[in-house]
């Protein structure tokens, strides 16, 4: 199949370009041909020429195609520079070692609290004095712990205590300097306690909300779904893509899982398109650009690492993947910067078409573009500072 593409975009490219009609947009039979009459495509230049419009407006399941309107939201209602707190509070004295009460987490839905963070809280609180708890450990407002929600804490609680695969201790070591040789272990008693004075012992901050949104839509994480409680949840995410799209868009817009799970969340071709442009004018607003919140195809870790990566397309496109198989759903949306058209913006949602087949059919129309159109790298470094090392933690805040 890679190989037939391969040759069709050549065989195809010339037919699409010169032969055309008139009314017809410019890559329109490269789309029918490369990506299924029946498939959704829609492609728009920078000066708003509809280059391709393949039943643009009937809306199917978008899979993680889904996290650019929930990303829209989050920078709207937070803004790129938010960070997420999370208090580390302790309900008595400390004593000989021994914290007199509970350890509590006043936790803010941090969707980037992962075991190395909780490594060097343990650390810090040992460096506090605290070797062991009297209490419990106990959790008010929203935990989310490695990429998951976490109620209870039960999962935080564990590598608090030192239960961790020591990859894990080495990689905090690496993000953070000043840690031990060995991880550390607090112990808890569960035992009963009467104190209730509340001090910070520590506080937390997560990177800020754009490293945060890199990561994730790099590698299609599905904590997006959870981190959208922090606004209100998909409703809020659905309200702010409509508002940010012109009518004609707006009934090719369905979400009721801001992640891209579940069965039920539509988007049409159009829709992704405008949200994509949406997300781009609001980075704009924030001096940013598409590639400090979405990865860029053959450069960054993740879902596009090894896609689009021949040398006329490799650091062009900025994009999201979105594979649901399942469902019968794999979408492609993003940018390409050309030098015919500037950046043009496009969305590929494949339905009932295997993972495989259709990513090919994605690649191939986007090489096609560049083929025509001339590719142009975006101007872009990957920040070389691991996202997890971006977070902070401070004594006594």
């Amino acid at each position: 199949m890679r190989g037939w593409v391969a040759v069709s975009v050549v065989g195809w490219l010339g037919l699409a370009v010169v032969g055309a009609g008139a009314t017809e947009p410019t890559y329109q039979d490269l789309a029918r041909r490369l990506v299924g009459a029946e498939q959704g495509v829609y492609a728009r230049s920078q000066d708003g020429t509809v280059l391709a419009a393949v039943v643009p407006d009937r809306a199917v399941h978008p899979a993680s195609v889904s996290k650019i309107p929930t990303t829209l939201a989050l920078l709207r209602r937070l803004g790129p520079e938010h960070r997420f707190h999370t208090r580390v509070v302790g309900t008595g004295p400390i004593e000989a070692g021994t914290l007199r009460g509970n350890l509590v987490i006043e936790a803010s839905s941090d969707p980037f609290l992962v075991s190395e963070h909780a490594l060097w809280m343990a650390s810090d609180l040992g460096q506090l004095g605290i070797e062991r708890v009297a209490g419990h450990l106990t959790v008010t407002g929203a935990l989310l712990f490695n990429w998951k929600p976490d109620p209870r804490g039960a999962a935080l609680r564990a590598v608090l205590a030192g239960k961790v695969d020591p990859t894990i201790w080495s990689a905090a070591r690496a993000a953070r300097t000043g840690l031990g040789t060995s991880p550390p272990a607090i112990r808890f008693l569960d035992g009963p306690t009467t104190a209730d004075v509340r001090t910070t012992l520590l506080e937390h901050r997560s990177p800020v909300l754009r490293r945060i949104l890199k990561a994730f839509n790099s590698y299609s994480n599905n904590v997006f779904h959870p981190l959208s409680q922090t606004i209100g949840g998909p409703a809020v995410v659905e309200a702010v893509a409509r508002e940010s799209v012109s009518e004609a868009a707006r009934a090719g817009i369905h979400l009721e899982n801001a992640a891209g799970a579940g069965t039920t969340n539509r988007l049409s071709p159009r829709a992704a398109v405008e949200l994509t442009d949406a997300l781009a004018r609001e980075l704009r607003t924030h001096d940013l650009a598409l590639s400090d919140v979405l990865p860029v195809a053959g450069v960054d870790t993740g879902t596009l690492r090894e896609r689009l990566t021949d040398e006329q397309t490799r650091g062009t496109v900025v994009a999201k993947t979105g594979t649901f198989g399942s469902v019968g759903a794999c979408a492609l949306a993003g940018v390409v910067e050309t030098r015919r058209w500037g950046r043009v913006t496009f969305a590929v949602l494949n339905h009932d078409v295997p993972v495989l087949e259709a990513r090919a059919r994605q690649d191939a129309f986007v090489r096609a573009i560049v083929a025509d159109a001339g590719g142009v790298v975006v101007d872009y470094r990957p920040d070389p500072l691991p996202t997890v090392a971006a977070a902070t933690l401070a004594v006594g805040q």
